[in-house]
């Protein structure tokens, strides 16, 4: 007998040991672990794969940092209260008087509410009216929700990337899943489970540039706790998970006015800009108070057929036409090949290169100043031809429209661990298709095609000087060339972030605002103010005239350049100016691209709504402003 109870006990002892075994083998060895993966990330996979066996889990926020305008106002999230619903056995659910107060309060009949619980498998936000977001809970619904004790529906808090209205902004971007760059980039980080092929990532603007600090490190998730039967287990009820770092998800403050930016795309929209982009800088420090770029930005769709609506205009480099004629202007007289008086003669025709001037009859005699007023062709074609190429593109350098403006750092600096640009959309302005600059090593930086400097002639100088032919600038640039000459030729390097700060408002890491160091230096101040008066005559009594009245006074050069868009002929017009004339407080650049030959100046009539309604703007912010 005693004999017999020992074996059944050693029976019995060796088919447990064989179970826990069994328990332990299927919850400390992953499906998926690299042989080269360190013991101690393999042991928190097993963790995590044992939690994930008995829970199902749903993400209430993804811990990716946000936006905010200069003034701490939300560009991106915000958490609210919604339903979320586990998939449990219907008979556990509750009472039917219970089922049908809940559809009520979720807008739905009860047979809808009763079917689409049945039919779910994973743990889900409830959607309304096929709304992309979970469905928003007023703090009354929410209480009388939990109110019913309805099994696997619970009340939680919501974290919404994108506030109700927002349109999406060039300038900010928008994620999407890369499965593939992740795997590329990050293969790592996915074994070991820190990230996930299904994440969101930076597609396009600074959610692309600053993806890697976005990210944040982890999400917060909610479980909900089933047995085998699919049956609540009481007593565990829901676990919250999240990362333990209250230094994160991190917030980044944008230079950007969000009020001045929306009312500006209203604007533009209103007024019917097809294609596009609007600059604002403040004046002073060169910080981008706003961008618009239009066709509008749709992500995850191409509405236009050929996805021009990704791309930001606003660091898009296009023919500039008359534009940069304020450069020509301004390499002519830093290189002593005009007097201010000289007259120029101007018959309407140029007589050589095709080129002509845009007033039929031409301008009789003109000087430069008023050449520039009235945007005279002949004048500046001539200027160009007695100037040299490589003193042409110093002084683009100068002005800071040759090549890239936006702010950025060639080594590391603060979280960006190798050399970074903030818009990484942004694209070179140049004067030729060769660049003349020397790299430090005395190498000639050439682009990959175009004509070698000794074959730079004459007619390619005539035809550059006016801004056309291989000459390119973006927006930005536009923008920020009137900031220089506000400056006294100080370039600046325009910002789009200020600073960075952790999640209970300590500052991580400042982006200052500061001047560009140019190879060739700066024009003079002298330059800058006699370039500056040409401007305010371009309003006065020139091109411009017709935006003279308004709330501000205001200065510009207007442009307008030939291009051909799917072989047919179109014009870039351009407005870039400053305003107001006695203090200047926003430097603005307007382009409409692509018009059709003969249509009349949007560029321009953007230009003066956008500077009036940055001027009823500010006198809202000041009257508002402390005393």
């Amino acid at each position: 007998m005693i004999k017999r109870a020992l074996l059944a006990g050693i029976f019995i002892s060796l088919i447990m040991i064989f179970f826990i075994g069994r328990l332990a083998w299927l919850q400390l060895l992953p499906g998926t672990v690299t042989s080269t993966a360190p013991v101690a990330h393999v042991r928190d996979n097993w963790k995590r794969l044992a939690v994930t066996q008995r829970q199902r889990s749903l993400v209430l926020d993804t811990g990716r940092g946000d936006f905010v305008d200069r003034y701490g106002k939300p560009i991106t999230g915000e958490t609210y209260m919604t339903a979320a619903v586990f998939p449990i056995r219907f008979d556990m659910r509750g009472s039917d008087d219970g089922l049908a107060a809940l559809a009520k309060l979720l807008n739905v009949s009860k047979s809808e509410l009763i079917s689409r619980l049945n039919a779910i498998s994973e743990p889900e936000f409830w959607h309304e009216d096929n709304n992309e977001n979970p469905i928003r809970l007023s703090a009354q619904k929410a209480e009388q929700i939990n109110e019913l004790g309805i099994e696997g529906i619970r009340v939680l808090p919501y974290r919404n990337r994108y506030l109700p209205g927002f349109e999406a902004k060039h300038m900010i971007g928008f994620t999407s899943q890369h499965p593939e760059w992740l795997k590329e980039m990050h293969s790592d980080d996915l074994t070991f489970g820190k990230r996930k092929l299904t994440e969101q990532v930076g597609g396009t603007g600074l959610e692309k540039s600053l993806d890697h600090l976005l990210h944040g490190i982890g999400e917060t998730s909610v479980s909900y706790f089933l047995d085998g039967r699919n049956s609540p287990m009481h007593g565990l009820d829901l676990r919250v998970v999240q990362p333990s770092n209250h230094y994160y998800p991190l917030q980044i403050v944008t230079t950007i006015d969000l009020q001045l930016q929306n009312e500006i795309e209203v604007y533009a929209d209103q007024q019917g800009l097809q294609e596009g982009a609007i600059v604002v800088l403040d004046a002073h420090s060169a910080d981008i108070v706003a961008m618009v770029s239009r066709p509008k930005l749709t992500p995850g769709e191409f509405s236009s057929g050929d996805g021009t609506e990704w791309v930001n205009h606003a660091l898009k480099a296009v023919e500039p036409g008359s534009i940069f004629k304020l450069v020509t202007a301004a390499s002519a007289i830093e290189n002593g090949v005009v007097k201010r008086h000289e007259k120029f003669h101007c018959n309407g025709e140029y007589g050589k290169y095709g080129l002509s001037c845009w007033k039929h009859g031409g301008h009789g005699n003109i000087t430069l100043l008023e050449g520039l007023a009235q945007s005279c062709n002949i004048v500046y074609a001539t200027l160009a031809e007695r100037l040299q190429g490589k003193q042409l593109e110093q002084t683009a350098e100068a002005l800071g429209v040759n090549g890239l403006i936006g702010w950025h750092s060639d080594k590391a600096y603060g979280p960006f661990p190798k050399p970074f640009r903030l818009l990484e959309e942004e694209e070179e302005g140049r004067v030729f298709l060769t660049s003349m600059k020397k790299r430090d090593n005395g190498v000639e930086n050439k682009r990959d095609t175009g004509v070698s400097e000794d074959q730079i002639d004459k007619g390619i100088m005539a035809q550059s000087g006016i801004g056309q032919r291989d000459v390119r600038m973006s927006p930005l640039q536009a923008a920020n060339l009137m900031v220089t000459l506000l400056n006294g030729g100080h370039v600046m390097e325009p910002r789009l972030v200020r600073e960075i700060r952790y999640a209970d408002g300590q500052r991580m890491t400042a982006l200052r605002a500061r001047e560009v160091a140019r190879g060739h230096g700066r024009i003079r101040s002298a330059t800058a103010r006699l370039l500056l008066r040409g401007m305010e005559a371009v309003v006065d009594h020139g091109t411009g005239r017709s935006i003279r009245q308004g709330h501000w006074a205001v200065a510009g050069k207007s442009g307008t350049a030939e291009t051909v868009k799917a072989g047919a002929a179109r014009n870039h017009q351009w407005f870039a100016g400053y305003g107001p004339l006695q203090a200047p407080r926003y430097a603005v650049a307007v382009l409409a691209a692509n018009r059709s030959p003969g249509s009349s100046h949007q560029a321009t009539k953007l230009f003066r709504g956008v500077m009036d309604i940055a001027a009823a703007h500010h006198t809202i912010k000041s009257s508002k402003s402390p005393t």
